[in-house]
């Protein structure tokens, strides 16, 4: 039997435009119907959006956690729990996120991943696991556990590859030995390699995107710019990337990890097309400030959160931030002068794009799915639906 959800009075933002005063129809689990005249169906649960905007649901390509968990705690419990939190900021889907740890601890994650991936969790939906690490650059591992830091190995990572269809992203220093040819097995098992953590130059960023490196993970943050080795001024990766036209980047908007100035810079540079926004939340986002831990509760770090951001205890280094994705949204507005249209693009569409799931999701167009959030001028979610059931609402706490 179908069932109709009518959302009213909305200002709907499309792929075209935003329509004011518009109507969507859900059926059952896709947008059915968009109109700025009224859908007459019956039977249909109205939704009065009040004015306010529907769009796209957001996707979250890097979170590690939220609501006092993290995935790396290797339970359904936290898995769940993650993609209930962040749903009440408009994320409806997420590419859950690891850490650099040992291979067993992969391989939990791996495991819990596929026990709670078809789950009714009344939350965001799960497109894929995100491997960051531990292939890394020593000088940029940021808040990464050093003890855990190694160069790629393929007897693991084609061991761990094989293990699960679900492994869609994997970030990684290219610069690194063995990082080219890791790169290339990536892209024969259209598993996207992303460029992260690294001290790279120029010449290694080419034969990385060569290698089908197509990606850089939260760009600026542990990652190299231009410096000088015996006299002579080296590119770095930043510039590289933005030399390199076609490979997208992904920005920790929440104003810290990246200042007003460099969210302007990476938008005129990159473009919104080439632009996703990412929480990369750890387990303390939607949770009062103090001490946390990042990473699993059994060998976490240790961090504290303040000013918004979680930092390691010495303060010398951010651990991760604490962001939602309707923050990030209202950032990009309010500190890099886009429009609201062009934040929501980066909070939904170019994820979708990136992830090659764009038949699916990522926009407001009929036979999609009706994963819709549903904003106030604040960005201020008042509800979230995800494949057509509401799991969010603001007067519903």
């Amino acid at each position: 039997m179908n069932s109709y959800i009518k959302i009213v009075n909305a200002r709907i933002i499309t792929p075209e435009r935003v329509i004011d005063n518009g109507n969507l129809l859900i059926k059952n689990d896709k947008i059915a119907a968009i109109s700025k005249d009224d859908i007459a169906v019956d039977a249909a649960q109205e939704i009065d959006a009040q004015g306010n905007y529907v769009a796209p649901g957001f996707i979250d390509i890097h979170v590690h956690g939220g609501g006092g968990f993290d995935f790396m705690d290797n339970t359904a419990e936290a898995f769940i729990g993650i993609a209930q939190t962040h749903a009440k900021y408009g994320t409806t889907s997420m590419m859950p996120t690891t850490l650099s740890c040992e291979k067993e601890d992969l391989h939990r994650t791996i495991k819990t991943y596929e026990e709670v991936v078809d789950a009714d969790c009344l939350g965001a939906q799960f497109v894929g696991l995100h491997i960051e690490g531990p292939y890394f650059s020593m000088k940029q591992k940021g808040a990464q556990d050093p003890k855990y830091i190694r160069n790629p190995d393929p007897q693991e990572y084609r061991e761990l590859v094989a293990s699960s269809k679900h492994i869609k992203r994997w970030s990684a220093a290219p610069e690194l030995p063995g990082a080219i040819e890791f790169g290339e097995f990536l892209r024969e098992h259209h598993i996207m390699a992303s460029i992260a953590h690294t001290d790279a130059v120029y010449d290694d960023v080419m034969r990385a995107y060569e290698a089908g490196y197509s990606h850089a993970t939260h760009f600026y943050s542990c990652m190299s710019g231009v410096s000088r080795r015996n006299a002579y001024r080296y590119a770095g990766v930043v510039e590289s990337v933005y030399l390199l036209d076609d490979v997208t980047v992904e920005l920790i908007a929440d104003g810290i990890h990246l200042p007003a100035p460099l969210l302007q810079l990476v938008h005129k540079i990159k473009g919104v097309d080439r632009i996703a926004l990412v929480t990369d939340a750890m387990r303390a986002a939607g949770m009062p400030e103090g001490p946390s831990v990042l990473g699993s509760l059994k060998s976490g770090l240790d961090v504290i959160v303040e000013d918004g951001v979680a930092k390691l205890p010495d303060r010398t280094a951010f651990a991760g931030s604490v962001a939602t994705m309707d923050r990030l949204v209202r950032n990009m507005i309010d500190l890099a002068n886009v429009s609201i249209a062009d934040a929501v693009k980066m909070a939904s569409t170019v994820p979708a794009s990136i992830l090659s799931i764009s038949n699916q999701k990522g926009d407001l167009s009929t036979g999609k799915d009706a994963d819709i959030v549903i904003f106030n001028e604040n960005i201020s979610v008042q509800q979230t639906f995800v494949r057509g059931k509401l799991v969010f609402d603001v007067n519903k706490k």
